[in-house]
Parts: structure tokens; C-alpha cells; sequence
């Protein structure tokens, strides 16, 4: 079955809008593992909005499924990764001041830079993943670059879920999606996705990419927390990943 790694930054922002510890970050993780998470995913930014820097050094010890800390590699992140040496480390060409992930890398343009981010993590024994678009064309640099997975940035996929699904003339993008995971499974890298995937569109994501290994996700499992209760929400979307 296809992992889920549940993204706790979210609740990390609701922790920060009020200040003190409610709700405490580290009792989410666990929580969520306890609840059948497969992984805990965090995603520290410069300006530490939501996770903060030692929110996962605090974490660190205490996450017992998959750790997977994702960013953009500047100086300061690779130095905490490389601190607290997650399972995977997941690079997003965000810059400082994205609101959240909204492209995946140009593995041809930054091979040079991905090649030495990735070559340090690797040496530290992290497993890498690179956020990619559905493009072909760049699962080969994500490989030479040193990747052990690519993880297909789903936003474009959710935004035209309900018209990929019934009109023709949108078929083309969830084409690009097959193709790129077939790509990336036929020269031996691991598949993740993630971006606003949610209960109405990861089934069918699922069904029709069975190489999937892994999915982040975040914002809607929280969102949907909400209305069913963390426990109950985080077995519905295991439910939507079952073989």
C-alpha cells in the first residue's frame, strides 16, 4: 500500500497564531503516527511561519514511522537536515517568500547545484527526493543528479481534477503524469507525490499511478481534521491508497 506521510505545518501555523504550545507539535506527531500515519512530514521556512527550525530538531527524537524534511537547500536548511538526519530529505525550488510549493525543479537548468546538495545529503545516508512537474523530459537529470525518487508536484493535477476525469481536452495532463511516473520507475527511481491532493481527487491519482510510494499530505487533511476528527481522517486517506 501506498504510504502516507501526514504534513504537520499546518498545525504548527495554528500554534503560532495564538503563540505557546497549543496545539504541541510533538504530541501531533504522535498522534498521527499512533492513528496510522506512515511518515511525518515537515517543511521549515526561512521564516519559520509554521515549523520551526526547532520545532524539528525537537522531533527528531520522538518521530518513530518515516521522517521527511522538505525545503529549498539553502545554507541553513542543509545544515539542519544534514543535524538531524532524517529518513528523506525532499528539495523544493521554493523561494523564501512562496506561500507554499507551486513548481517542481528544472533538473537541466540547477543539475550542477542539485548534484552537490544531493551528493552531501547521500554521503549523511538521507534518502533524496526531488520535487518535480509532470514533465519527462526532466526525470533524467533528477537521476544523474543522484536522486533516489522524484515526488510529482500534484497541484496542477488537483486544479483540473473534475475535468480530467470527464472531458477529453483535458486528458493530456494526467497523461504527462503517467508518462513522467513510468519514466522515472523505468530508469529505477522511486515515486512520491504531494501537493493539495485530498479525499475527492487521491483515489484516482492512486488507481492510475500504482508505482506510488509515498504521498504528503497536508493542508486538506487538516482542513477535513476538522469536521472528522484526526484519528478518523487519517484512516480515510489510508483507505483511498489501499491496493
Amino acid at each position: 500500500m501506498t504510504k502516507l506521510s501526514v504534513n504537520i505545518n499546518k498545525f504548527a501555523t495554528l500554534r503560532n497564531a495564538r503563540g505557546g504550545n497549543v496545539p504541541d507539535i510533538l504530541k501531533i506527531a504522535q498522534d498521527c503516527e499512533r492513528f496510522g500515519a506512515d511518515g511525518i512530514t515537515v517543511h521549515p521556512r526561512p521564516d519559520e511561519r509554521h515549523i520551526r527550525y526547532q520545532d524539528v530538531l525537537d522531533l527528531k527524537p520522538i518521530v518513530t514511522t518515516e521522517f521527511n524534511i522538505e525545503g529549498y537547500p539553502s545554507k541553513e536548511f542543509m545544515d539542519l537536515v544534514l543535524s538531524v538526519k532524517p529518513h528523506q530529505c525532499t528539495l523544493v525550488p521554493d523561494p523564501p517568500d512562496a506561500i507554499t510549493s507551486n513548481t517542481g525543479w528544472d533538473t537541466i537548468k540547477y543539475q550542477s547545484q542539485l548534484k552537490d546538495v544531493i551528493s552531501e545529503l547521500k554521503k549523511a545516508g538521507i534518502r533524496v527526493s526531488i520535487f518535480l512537474n509532470p514533465e519527462v523530459d526532466k526525470v533524467a537529470g533528477a537521476k544523474s543528479a543522484g536522486a533516489d525518487r522524484i515526488e510529482l508536484y500534484t497541484g496542477p493535477y488537483a486544479e483540473e481534477y473534475t475535468n480530467a476525469r470527464t472531458q477529453p481536452q483535458n486528458l493530456q495532463l494526467f497523461n504527462d503524469y503517467k508518462n513522467t511516473a513510468r519514466e522515472a520507475t523505468a530508469i529505477g527511481l522511486d515515486l512520491n507525490a504531494g501537493h493539495d491532493l485530498n479525499l475527492d481527487n487521491l483515489r484516482f491519482f492512486k488507481l492510475h499511478i500504482p508505482q506510488l510510494k509515498e504521498v504528503s499530505i497536508g493542508h486538506a487533511l487538516v482542513a477535513d481534521a476538522i469536521y472528522f476528527g484526526l484519528e478518523n481522517t487519517i484512516q480515510l486517506y489510508k483507505r483511498q491508497l489501499a491496493d
